[in-house]
């Protein structure tokens, strides 16, 4: 029997292996800045309240 490189306990290392050596970010896509989404809802509900608010008050 041969004897092994690596011992037991650890993961032998991967010939042509990509991956970096730190975790990488993840790309938060259209998520990355919800404060603007969520503006918009606002700034959508209060033209919407105030709708109904002109057309109660007959402004």
């Amino acid at each position: 029997m041969s004897v092994p490189f690596v011992p037991p306990e650890e993961t032998p290392p991967v010939e042509g292996s990509t991956s970096s050596a730190h975790p990488e970010r993840a790309d938060g896509g259209v998520w990355e800045h919800p404060m603007v989404w969520v503006s918009l809802i606002v700034l959508g509900a209060v033209l919407g309240a105030s709708f109904f608010l002109f057309r109660i008050f007959g402004f």
